[in-house]
């Protein structure tokens, strides 16, 4: 327990000094954020205008669809808030000045995620709380304790989804000096499917999407919030319980970050 205390304090720290940097430059915290809102409230709004010419997509209209995009955006903020430092993790490995973390007390990968802060991951968290927001009140749904209770896992969940497959994709570099592309590609599908119901992919693409797993960040928490579990194409008790995937996949996935990292051999720089 003491070895964790530390570990917190010196994330707290080290947190602490790259918020300190950041703020130096305030003007481009406010407009990285500004963009990234626009870019997600763009996603959304095409997502209208498909909906105000059909009317609904595979039985979700508008209401649904707004909670469902909420759901996703708002679980790819709250990994991407923590974890943005990834994105940069290839040229740590490549450049040598992964070595640094390895000498020092505090774990590697929190020395990583902590030496600075990206603001513009808060622009899609802000606008998937706005949009989760205002999907809550239109779509008729009984906001008990239990449901709130529900959505607030199912959304830690699908942040721990899409966190913790990064964190194993980041780990390939330990082995191959870069793995970008396979990371960007993985985030596309996740942005580019995780925002509409599985079920207008067909029964192949519903099989992919569940294997990924895009379909237990959002789909199958919204489909159980709306209670549309039996149209979901898998048991229900696979839907009910989609909030655990996440810490199955992070789990797995910090093993894989591990088991990688055994492997890393200094560029020498």
């Amino acid at each position: 327990m003491t070895g964790v205390r530390w570990q917190l304090r010196a994330a707290l720290i080290l947190l602490g000094g790259a918020v300190r940097g950041a703020v130096q430059y305030r003007a481009d915290i406010v407009f990285t954020m500004i963009a990234g809102a626009l870019y997600n409230g763009a996603g959304f709004a095409t997502i209208w205008v498909v909906l105000d010419r059909f009317e609904v997509i595979a039985g979700w209209d508008i209401g649904d669809m707004a909670l469902l995009y909420g759901m996703r955006l708002v679980a790819h903020g709250l990994w991407l808030v923590p974890f943005n430092q990834l994105d940069w993790f290839s040229d740590h490995v490549r450049e040598g000045s992964f070595d640094r973390y390895l000498v020092r007390p505090a774990s590697p990968l929190l020395q990583l995620l902590t030496t600075r802060i990206q603001f513009s991951p808060f622009g899609d968290l802000i606008s998937g709380l706005v949009v989760l927001g205002a999907a809550m009140s239109a779509v008729d749904v009984d906001w008990g304790p239990l449901t709130v209770a529900y959505l607030v896992f199912a959304l830690i969940g699908g942040a721990l989804i899409e966190g913790g497959i990064q964190l194993a994709l980041s780990s390939i570099a330990f082995r191959t000096l870069k793995a970008d592309q396979v990371k960007l590609t993985v985030d596309s599908v996740f942005n580019l499917f995780g925002n509409y119901p599985a079920r207008i992919f067909g029964t192949a693409g519903q099989l992919v999407l569940s294997v990924i797993p895009v379909v237990f960040v959002a789909y199958l928490p919204a489909s159980v919030l709306l209670g549309r579990v039996d149209a979901a194409g898998l048991p229900a008790v696979v839907a009910w319980l989609s909030p655990l995937a996440g810490v199955v996949v992070a789990t797995a996935s910090y093993l894989v970050w591990r088991r990688m990292l055994l492997g890393y051999q200094s560029s020498g720089t």
